[in-house]
């Protein structure tokens, strides 16, 4: 793969060195290169340099690997499952499986080691059933792995998890929860009615809406129902039924509630982890070196690039329109899931956390208010360039602050004036001082 970059380097210098010379010739002298205009340099910007850029840093992502996550805390199902966990580890002594003391306890410490010299180690995420901090690769094992370990406490609430968390095709399960309540409906209208307590199984409806998604089976079984081999009407053979057992009828009031949980509940979803860090003032700031994480890029995707880069050096030296170029930029912008920002503040200590690329400029504004000491007190967020970020509502992507960007502090200049003519002045750093306490430097 090393050796895939090289040649495109090489490449892209051989067409770009300008027109050849024969040996006899005497030497001429290079034209002086023209300086371009600061006004429209970044918008006529080819995407050569952008491709070149994209090359190395692929190339450097493909050399590093993410660093371990470690654990933390959260609520209700929550508290249960992470008791449970933790019964799980004490389990060891009884023979524990590697696999399973890796998923509870987490990676080994080198691989911590072979991220160094990356501004963030990984996308990170955290469990909101846990609490633990995952990988953005392993999020989806942790979380299933938590659901089936909380079926042993609840297993209808661990069930009703499952048939939204582990199937994908939202319209499936939609479909599949519908059919369900109406099965509990009529059990709760007719309880005496013996044929609504039986479901068939190969029933047409029932395979095409229930058998195909996971997790259904387990809620049948939780609420009541057991698998029998009952005689088909009219024939001598025997087919399998669920059927509600006697005394689930005592707890019909159950079933509604039940069946209200399956309806109203809504997939098990991990939350970014924004991995916030407050670095010392340093003139590597604008410097970033990012994980394979950041880059919505397959394996297949990029060998796509070695395509797109060999076009982007034919379209530098054509004239393109405004909204060709707007095209190429969104598709740029498509690339990338995550961004990593970093705001710099009048005293020079940086916050840095991790975004969607999709998420809203609004995000990052709430995200520096909570990390101020006077949180009330209005500023700007200033980006590349000076310019001021004022439509919030717009994403990271849109507003070009992907894969990373640093931004600039500024206090509102409005207020800061009122406060120099009371005579008053701010000391000190505006993070709040647990911030500054963990502080780190940025190597």
């Amino acid at each position: 793969m090393r050796k895939f970059f090289q040649d495109i380097k090489a490449d892209i210098k051989f067409k770009t060195a300008g027109p050849g010379q024969k040996l006899a010739e005497p030497p001429r002298e290079r034209a002086p290169k023209e300086k371009p205009n600061a006004a429209t340099s970044k918008s006529r910007q080819g995407p050569t340099d952008e491709a070149q850029m994209a090359a190395a840093a692929a190339l450097a992502r493909l050399e590093q690997k993410p660093k371990p996550w470690l654990p933390s805390s959260q609520d209700a199902i929550k508290s249960q499952v992470k008791k449970e966990l933790m019964a799980e580890a004490a389990a060891s002594e009884r023979g524990l499986s590697t696999d399973h003391k890796l998923f509870l306890q987490g990676p080994v410490s080198a691989v911590e080691e072979e991220t160094a010299g990356l501004s963030v180690s990984g996308v990170y995420f955290i469990c909101p059933l846990t609490g633990a901090t995952v990988r953005k690769d392993q999020k989806e094992a942790h979380i299933k792995e938590a659901i089936l370990l909380h079926s042993s406490r609840d297993p209808v609430a661990a069930s009703i998890m499952e048939i939204h968390t582990f199937n994908r095709d939202r319209e499936k399960v939609k479909l599949g929860v519908e059919t369900i309540a109406k099965y509990l409906d009529n059990i709760h209208l007719h309880p005496e009615e013996e044929k609504y307590r039986k479901i068939k199984l190969q029933n047409k409806v029932f395979q095409e809406r229930i058998n195909c998604l996971e997790g259904t089976h387990e809620f049948f079984q939780a609420i009541g129902f057991e698998k029998e081999m009952l005689p088909v009407p009219g024939q001598e053979t025997t087919e399998e039924y669920y059927v509600l057992k006697k005394e689930a009828l005592t707890k019909l009031e159950d079933l509604k509630d039940y069946k209200e949980q399956l309806l109203s509940s809504e997939p098990v979803k991990a939350q970014l982890d924004r991995q916030l860090c407050v670095f010392k003032p340093s003139p590597q700031a604008a410097q970033f070196e990012l994980p394979h994480d950041f880059y919505n890029l397959t394996a297949e995707e990029l060998k796509r690039e070695q395509r797109l880069r060999t076009e982007a050096v034919e379209k530098a030296s054509m004239l393109r329109t405004k909204a060709m170029r707007e095209r190429e930029e969104q598709r740029e912008m498509r690339k990338y899931n995550y961004t990593l920002l970093r705001v710099r503040f009048p005293d020079g200590y940086i916050l840095q956390g991790t975004f969607y690329a999709r998420e809203a400029v609004s995000v990052l504004y709430r995200f520096v208010r909570e990390a101020l000491k006077d949180d009330w007190m209005p500023f700007e967020l200033l980006a590349p360039g000076g310019l001021k970020l004022t439509e919030e509502n717009l994403a990271f992507n849109e507003c070009g602050l992907v894969p990373s960007a640093l931004l600039t502090f500024a206090w509102d200049a409005a207020v800061m004036a009122d406060i120099k003519a009371s005579g008053e002045e701010q000391k000190g750093s505006p993070l709040k001082p647990e911030l500054l306490s963990a502080v780190q430097i940025l190597s």
